[in-house]
């Protein structure tokens, strides 16, 4: 095998045992998970915004941006449940560049996995203790999960994983929303058979154990956009293609229909200010058509402090060092514009 084993990690078991949460955190993270549920669910009529930075890259600008967003929930409270990206690990199409927080909890220092993993845990729940916010995460790593499955509110499988039978079968043992994205390719279908295997149960290796899952009633879809065969961003957040796929869910006969839309990535172009006239286009389009409005249960938006983006080791405090982001003065104004239309 040519890989070197460097160093045993320890299990998640472990890591919370050492870094644990209180019971007013447990609390709080019980009663954001009902709350949230109950809008995939159809007994809530509040609007979600999966919102945040690409990547967390550092403590303290990630920590200062969600401070901003708590200010605003209140605002907010009574229409959108805020939901703060703290996307921790960056899938790469070629496996090199910044894979994130967990890789390089320091981006201009080398890799350290065990620091990554204490990093990340810390700054979850410097979120939920300190701003009373469960987050959002990407499962890049499905063994990984158990090191923040007390903490997180949401889950997304990128367009790269979720064809990948470990990712689907992990989602499928969640008691937390499991967002699916559509894949680089756009086969929504492809898509659909992500979430049809999330939902139901399984036996299957977990961590070096048989465990045995019993179905996640919350997987659901997100439209991320894609590549077609020249390589060019097609988007598909529009009326119809929302449409298109409320009829792939009717077919499928699927639990709980759903779709997060996400505005960057390829429905954006990552023309990152693209994101404000697409969640527009979004919300007025829930308004027009009540099948669109029972299926669309919110946003996924990449925003930080400042906008744009910065390479790894840029000085900006709270710039994007992957893909580009909403600023902060764009961001709030972007809330409270699709508040006032809900």
């Amino acid at each position: 095998m040519n890989m070197q084993f460097f160093r045993k990690l320890p299990i998640p078991q472990e890591v919370k045992s050492e870094y644990p949460i209180t019971d007013e955190m447990a609390a709080v993270k019980r009663e954001r998970d009902e709350e949230i549920k109950a809008v995939f669910n159809g007994d809530s009529d509040k609007f979600l915004l999966v919102i945040g930075p690409c990547s967390a890259d550092h403590r303290e600008p990630v920590l200062e941006y969600i401070s901003r967003l708590c200010r605003i929930q209140e605002q907010v409270k009574d229409k959108i449940i805020i939901i703060p990206r703290i996307y921790t690990n960056k899938p790469r199409t070629t496996g090199e560049g910044y894979k994130g927080m967990l890789h390089q909890p320091n981006p201009d220092e080398k890799p350290d996995l065990y620091k990554g993993i204490v990093a990340i845990r810390e700054l979850h729940r410097s979120a939920l203790a300190d701003y009373g916010f469960t987050c959002a995460d990407e499962m890049l790593y499905p063994e990984n999960h158990r090191y923040l499955s007390d903490l997180l509110a949401y889950v997304a499988v990128g367009a790269r994983s979720v064809e990948n039978q470990q990712h689907r079968l992990t989602a499928s043992g969640l008691n937390i929303p499991v967002g699916m994205k559509n894949p680089t390719g756009g086969d929504i279908s492809v898509m659909i058979n992500s979430i049809k295997a999330a939902q139901h149960g399984h036996t299957f290796i977990y961590r070096g154990w048989e465990v045995k899952s019993a179905g996640n009633q919350y997987a659901h879809a997100i439209l991320r956009g894609y590549l077609d065969f020249a390589g060019k961003s097609v988007s598909n957040y529009h009326y119809e293609d929302v449409l298109r796929l409320s009829d792939a869910y009717a077919e499928s006969g699927l639990t709980n229909p759903a779709v997060i839309i996400d505005t960057n990535h390829n429905n954006s172009g990552k023309r990152y200010l693209e994101q404000i006239r697409i969640a527009n286009e979004v919300v007025d389009n829930r308004a027009i058509n009540d099948d669109i409005r029972r299926l669309v249960k919110g946003l996924m938006i990449e925003s930080y402090l400042v906008d744009g983006r910065q390479d790894v080791g840029g000085t900006v405090f709270g710039q994007s060092i992957t893909d580009p982001c909403l600023g902060w003065e764009k961001t709030e104004q972007l809330i409270l514009q699709i508040a006032d239309k809900l």
